[in-house]
């Protein structure tokens, strides 16, 4: 048991003879406890240098690397579910040493990613994807008349998702060659929730069941009636608390569950179901940040770490505060607005921690419901709310969100039902790459009628937001980003905004920038240096009409400065303004481009696009000289 990351390399000697995972299948089977102990102690070391994921991933590298030893990779396919847990993965598959720049700009990914490795058969980063892939691939091994294994790799987190169910229930119809491998640490990112996960965590009952169906039998094996009654009462027990009835019923062959640190058991087990054909599940129990004390004490605070930084000089200063993260901003109005009005429901497709929930979970356990991994049941669940007089709130991600995409247009826009989205994630988030970034929100939003959307120049425009979709009567959207912001003074008292209004932050001339969102203080600095007008656009939808008609009659150039794709977004917005009107006037629209931007810092990443302040300056001067050299052909025409 490990208490402490280490610092500097660790000694792996058995672990450094492996570059692939041919080499891993030549080693004794004795060897292989050995071999955990390095690769945990090795990865532990990674994470420490580059941050990432890191709980789940010590939960497998026994399951890992029994799966590895007995399948003949990458032939057959192991397909990862979600992919928090594939850095023991990623280690035996060729990039050991590569593991230190794990999720920095060029290294390599936090997640699989098929372009970087043939082991990684399938790109991951949202839940619940590995049977329906899986399942794929195994039927199109059958139609082109291949024997190889395809093996999906799920937690029990994971399996709370409707599509999990939908790829299993037709996996029965198919019959198809898989195996299912499901993850049981009572865990996704926060503790699991709902009746799915109280029936997986009735395995202990498994063992009551068994001593008395003996104790029961021994007592009764000489009364032939009693034990016809035994046999009945048996088989309705079993329903009630075998694990495996639900699966078994779906069509699957059921195993478990068995341990899923046991090297050996997981190797046997393996081995075995490798050879019979038919769809099967493989119950495993792990346990969360296994291996490492802390981790295994706190499996939630330790789902990932951030890099391990060398300690700064004691200084005598108290150090300055850290403005709040979006998050908390958040997560503080929503305990101050379910302060003052109890018919408040706030809802979160498991990711309390993250959306800022803790809190308002722990004070309004009443006005709270975590519905698991479950998007578009969060978005369809608050819609019923609202028909029945509740103010929902739905906390989500923006990058998890388009998994709800139907719902947001169907059951909520449709209707014209009074939902509040809070938006966290929304523009590019960092290291988690372009999997988790809410590049697209504002496109597939502002498209759906009824919708009231808006974004926040900082804290306390987003806490006003807040405030203000609340109080509008239908959906409305408030989208954020990642971290912290500028650390604005936050006003306690709420103030709702006037509807599809926007504010001029700088007067200039020339060029006039209209920045939405947290982009508008590197808009804000740019216009400094180019004494150019700037304005906080503030609503997407209804965009203010009005502003962008003054700004149009009284500047040269009009800038659009959005963390969205530029197609079908805030700037396309303004363009068809101007164009409902008649206006022909040059436009540049920023924002991110048409391509999936790479993992890195946000800063970094922000810099790519041409998003900071020395960016969009660069952009405008750019926009300004071809049209001046526009200007001088014609002249000369």
């Amino acid at each position: 048991m490990f208490t402490e990351i280490p610092l500097t390399r660790p000694s792996t000697p058995l672990l450094d003879l492996i570059d692939r995972p041919a080499q891993l299948r030549t080693l004794d089977q004795e060897l292989l406890p050995q071999l955990a102990n390095e690769l945990r102690h090795y990865m532990m070391y990674a994470v420490g240098k580059s941050g990432g994921h890191f709980g789940a991933g010590l939960g497998v590298v026994e399951l890992t690397i029994a799966l590895h030893y007995v399948f003949n990779t990458p032939e057959d396919k192991l397909v990862w579910d979600v992919g928090h847990q594939t850095y023991p993965h990623k280690i035996l598959t060729g990039r050991r040493d590569d593991m230190t720049t794990l999720r920095q700009r060029g290294g390599i990914a936090g997640f699989p990613k098929r372009s970087e490795s043939e082991y990684d058969t399938f790109g991951v980063g949202h839940s619940s994807t590995s049977i329906s892939a899986a399942l794929g691939m195994a039927l199109a091994s059958r139609a082109q008349g291949r024997n190889n294994s395809n093996v999906a790799i799920i937690g029990d987190g994971a399996l709370t998702a409707g599509m999990a169910f939908e790829a299993l229930n037709h996996a029965s119809h198919t019959k198809a060659n898989m195996i299912v491998i499901l993850n049981d640490n009572e865990m996704s990112i926060s503790e699991n929730v709902g009746g799915l996960s109280n029936y997986l965590s009735r395995v202990w009952a498994s063992r009551t069941y068994n001593s008395l169906r003996e104790g029961g039998k021994k007592v009764l094996e000489n009364m032939p009636a009693a034990m016809e009654f035994v046999r009945r009462t048996e088989e309705h027990m079993k329903g009630l608390v075998s694990p495996g009835t639900l699966f078994e019923e779906l069509g699957f062959n059921y195993i478990g569950p068995i341990d899923g640190h046991n090297l050996d058991k997981l190797v046997t087990y393996l081995g075995k179901l490798r050879e019979i054909p038919g769809p099967h599940l493989l119950h495993v129990f792990t346990r969360k940040g296994r291996g490492f004390y802390p981790a295994e004490q706190d499996p939630i605070g330790y789902h990932a770490l951030s890099k391990i930084e060398p300690k700064p000089p004691v200084k005598n200063a108290a150090p300055k505060p850290k403005p709040p993260k979006y998050s908390d901003v958040f997560g503080q109005w929503l305990c101050d607005m379910a302060q003052q009005d109890k018919r408040l429901v706030g809802i979160t497709p498991a990711m309390r921690e993250g959306s800022g929930m803790v809190e308002f979970s722990r004070q309004f356990p009443d006005q709270y419901e975590d519905v698991a991994i479950a998007e578009q049941h969060a978005v369809t669940l608050a819609a019923g709310l609202a028909c029945e007089g509740q103010k929902p709130v739905v906390a989500i991600y923006s990058t998890f969100l388009q998994r709800a995409y139907d719902q947001l247009i169907h059951d909520v826009a449709l209707q014209n039902l009074d939902v509040t989205f809070g938006i966290d994630r929304a523009g590019l988030v960092g290291e988690d790459g372009p999997t988790h970034a809410g590049a697209y929100d504002l496109s597939f939003m502002r498209c759906i009628p009824n919708m009231l959307i808006m974004a926040p120049s900082d804290e306390n425009e987003c806490r006003q937001m807040l405030y203000t979709g609340y109080q509008y009567t239908g959906p409305a959207a408030i989208r954020y980003p990642r971290g912290t912001g500028t650390g604005a003074t936050i006003q306690k008292t709420m103030t709702a905004l006037p509807i599809g209004k926007g504010r001029m932050v700088r007067r200039g001339s020339g060029t006039a920038i209209l920045a939405f969102g947290a982009l508008v203080t590197a808009a804000k600095a740019a216009g400094d240096t180019l004494s150019a007008s700037v304005a906080d656009m503030r609503f997407i939808k209804p965009i203010d009409e009005e502003l962008i008609l003054e700004l149009a009659n009284t500047h040269e150039l009009l800038v659009t400065v959005e963390e969205n794709a530029i197609q079908g977004g805030a700037g396309s917005a303004v363009c068809e303004v101007l164009a409902k009107h008649g206006i022909v006037m040059p436009i540049l629209n920023l924002g991110i481009p048409d391509y999936y931007v790479d993992h890195g810092k946000p800063t970094e990443m922000i810099a790519e696009c041409g998003l900071n302040a020395e960016g969009i300056e660069q952009s405008i001067r750019q926009r300004l000289d071809l049209l001046a050299r526009n200007k001088l052909n014609k002249n000369a025409v």
